[in-house]
């Protein structure tokens, strides 16, 4: 039987504590479906929404959690009626960290069955990203050498499975060793440790480098970017360093290096049908065991603000998980 009322957490305004607050549980309109949310995985880009950082503009008052999994439990006209109890993954952007959240059918993907709930919440972003920057973007070919920055975190891990994959030489760079082994573990060829080498000198000693997928910025996403061979690319895909690299854009000329941005979100609206086929491409490598997401911690909807931290504090591998 459907609720009536809901528990979500809500941020009223730009570094107000979190509330969770209890609502009603919203009613579903023309289009869309209400889904029970199974899992919530959160990004390092909830807490730049939360900082009023992010790419789009924060709307106050906020509930973090841009994917989600769950259960269909109503549907709205002009929707299939076959939705309903079906289990399913969507990108939402904000809001997903409640007992019930309402989303556009359009976005809605049902899950096959070899995919588990929990497991759908932590693919579409990170190997979304890392699908699509890596085939899409830098046309990474077998036997080239890639080099993944932030190599332990939610879309870093998944650069590095995705390319030894494609046949790629993976060097995974994080700071510390046990970060580092995590990196290995999910294939890298090599491992850095960011915060005992000298991440330029290194990485040119290994014979420089195809293309770099940069999570991070700062230095070091300049000092990878000065290891790139010439015709090499530049992936730009956040800046979890707090600082965009200073890049000597005069190399790249010389160079003939590419710098290419890559932001899932916003191609999900520019090219939402590329989103999907690599969404199935996905699922369908989860389901043969080619790819094995990392979920490092799994927590209640109330202690979704000490998820939040983890991202913060650097203590997260792979995805954190809120299980309302």
């Amino acid at each position: 039987m459907l609720e009536n009322f809901q528990q979500k957490v809500v941020f009223t305004e730009r570094g107000a504590k979190e509330n969770l607050a209890t609502t009603e549980v919203p009613a579903v309109g023309q289009g869309d479906v209400l889904v029970r949310v199974a899992a919530c995985a959160l990004n390092f880009a909830d807490l730049l929404a939360l900082q009023d950082r992010y790419q789009e503009k924060t709307v106050w008052p906020h509930t973090p959690g841009m994917e989600i999994s769950g259960i269909v439990e109503a549907v709205g006209q002009g929707v299939d009626q076959n939705w309903m109890g079906q289990p399913m993954a969507a990108f939402v952007g904000r809001g997903g960290l409640a007992e019930y959240l309402i989303v556009p059918a359009h976005r809605a993907i049902r899950l096959p069955a070899t995919v588990d709930l929990e497991t759908a919440a932590a693919l579409p972003i990170a190997y979304g990203t890392s699908h699509l920057a890596l085939t899409r973007n830098a046309n990474l070919q077998n036997g080239q050498t890639l080099v993944v920055l932030g190599a332990s975190g939610g879309v870093g891990l998944t650069a590095v499975e995705i390319g030894k994959r494609m046949g790629a030489t993976v060097i995974a760079c994080a700071r510390g060793q046990d970060k580092c082994d995590i990196a290995r573990s999910a294939g890298a060829d090599v491992t850095l440790d960011t915060g005992t080498v000298d991440l330029k000198s290194e990485l040119r000693a290994l014979g420089g480098v195809d293309v770099v997928y940069d999570a991070v910025g700062g230095d070091l996403g300049a000092a990878a970017f000065r290891a790139l061979k010439p015709a090499g690319h530049f992936l730009i895909i956040g800046f979890a360093a707090g600082d965009t690299p200073a890049l000597p854009l005069n190399h790249a000329l010389v160079k003939n290096i590419t710098l290419s941005g890559f932001y899932w979100g916003g191609l999900l609206r520019l090219d939402p049908v590329a989103v999907k086929d690599s969404l199935k491409q996905i699922f369908a490598w989860y389901a043969d065991g080619a790819i094995s997401p990392h979920v490092s911690h799994r927590l209640p909807l109330a202690q979704a603000a000490e998820g939040l931290d983890l991202l913060a504090q650097r203590k997260a591998t792979g995805k954190v998980l809120i299980l309302p």
